[in-house]
């Protein structure tokens, strides 16, 4: 079996060659697709350069009182309700039989998936229908049972929680899960989704089992670069790998309002993944609000098909910021706001990052800045691109001397004109 592992502030196989998580929210996969249609998302999220697909086994919608495509359910009845001590695995074309062609079919594509062992209502009923069916004995005996069926398969991540705050009764179910599933599987990484403008670090900070940490940035018009560099920040400061597990939605209503007119497209999307990227994650994760619910039936709140969303612009481009952090040296990179003088508020917000013998610098709006040349110490010249995240293109523009600082101006300027200035010593 070959292995992702830590290393450092990053993830990569047990050879050492670098691994980018880039993700796609397929939450509802294992619930609402049919075989057929897992075929074909798979084969063009690999297509699309995806390395990792977010889905639930017991789902968000319904998913224990409602059966998926075939009709069946994943769980028996103990007493009347959903018993996760006892998944139902018999007969042909099982719940469980169709979440093992799923993770079978992400593998023929080069696929993992990141498995969540039920959506976070199921334990901790906030909000959403649950029921709430977990306690710590039957989330132990689950981890263990969930890890056995999966835990020798190559492409499998585990992400718990699913998008709920853990009080310490919450806190102690998880623990219990993630026991379980360590007694089955010492191999695969394990991470958390939290819930909104929350990280992984709020509530696990001191837990052993988790090898990298995620923040979900959310879906709000405040979600500009002020609230994202704050997630990220406390997210940073733990010494484990950490990343974005979701942030904006392409075609999801701002602040969850469709009444509003305003859907994140493929432009926002393109700022959070770049913002990210310059703050030093393991990766990062798309979402597209029509393909995490895999939408059937589309109306004012989820206005497309699934199958439509799947080849949105913003599922197209995010494959350029694995690219583009693969072009260079891997492990040296950190964050570098040294790089550039002036900032801006809100959506103008630069960032940058540097590695070993080079440097990016991110405008989201095109805007022009003042960049410290000075910073390079390895070479006296250096080379300057841009490098556009809507193609993945990059030509060079210049070559600077590596002192002093000089004002760039990007190619073009306004929202969806944003642009990676590449500095590299020749």
């Amino acid at each position: 079996m070959r292995k992702l592992t830590v290393k450092g502030r990053y993830l990569a196989w047990e050879d050492g060659e670098p691994f980018f998580y880039l993700g796609d929210t397929a939450w509802e996969i294992f619930h609402r697709l049919s075989r057929e249609e897992m075929e074909h998302y798979f084969a063009q999220r690999a297509r699309q350069g995806y390395t990792v697909v977010q889905g639930v086994a017991l789902a968000e919608f319904e998913g224990l009182t409602v059966p998926n495509a075939y009709g069946r359910l994943p769980l028996c009845l103990t007493d009347g309700l959903p018993d996760p001590a006892r998944p139902d695995t018999q007969g042909e074309y099982s719940y469980w039989d169709h979440v093992d062609f799923a993770v079978e079919t992400a593998a023929k594509n080069g696929l993992f998936i990141a498995l969540l062992p039920t959506w976070g209502d199921k334990f901790n009923l906030c909000w959403g229908k649950g029921p709430v069916v977990f306690d710590e004995d039957n989330a132990y005996l689950y981890g263990k049972w969930i890890a056995a069926r999966y835990g020798d398969r190559e492409n499998i991540l585990w992400m718990l929680g699913g998008d709920r705050r853990l009080e310490p009764e919450h806190r102690r179910i998880i623990d219990a899960m993630a026991r379980g599933i360590r007694e089955m599987d010492p191999n695969h990484l394990i991470t958390f989704h939290p819930p909104g403008c929350a990280n992984s670090t709020d509530f696990l900070a001191d837990a052993d089992y988790i090898d990298f940490h995620t923040s979900q940035t959310g879906h709000s018009v405040d979600q500009c670069y002020e609230t994202d560099a704050v997630m990220l920040r406390m997210a940073a400061a733990s010494p484990k790998p950490y990343m974005d597990s979701e942030p904006r939605y392409e075609d999801h209503p701002a602040c969850f309002n469709d009444k509003l007119g305003l859907f994140w497209n493929a432009d926002d999307m393109r700022q959070n993944a770049y913002w990210n990227l310059m703050a030093g994650v393991c990766g990062h994760t798309y979402g597209n609000h029509c393909i995490w619910s895999m939408t059937k039936s589309p109306s004012s709140y989820y206005p497309f098909h699934w199958s439509v969303a799947l080849q949105h612009p913003g599922a197209e481009q995010v494959r350029h910021i694995k690219a583009l952090r693969l072009s260079h040296d891997y492990f040296s990179f950190r964050p570098a706001p040294e790089l550039f003088v002036e900032q801006y508020a809100g959506m103008g917000h630069l960032a940058a990052g540097r590695g070993l013998d080079y440097g990016y610098v991110y405008s989201p709006l095109g805007l022009p800045f003042t960049v410290n040349l000075g910073q390079f110490t390895g070479s006296d010249k250096l080379r300057a691109k841009w490098f556009d995240p809507r193609t993945g293109k990059a030509e060079i523009f210049a070559i600077f001397p590596a002192k002093g600082q000089s004002v760039v101006v990007p190619p073009t300027q306004g929202k969806g004109c944003d642009w990676v200035l590449i500095l590299e010593e020749v």
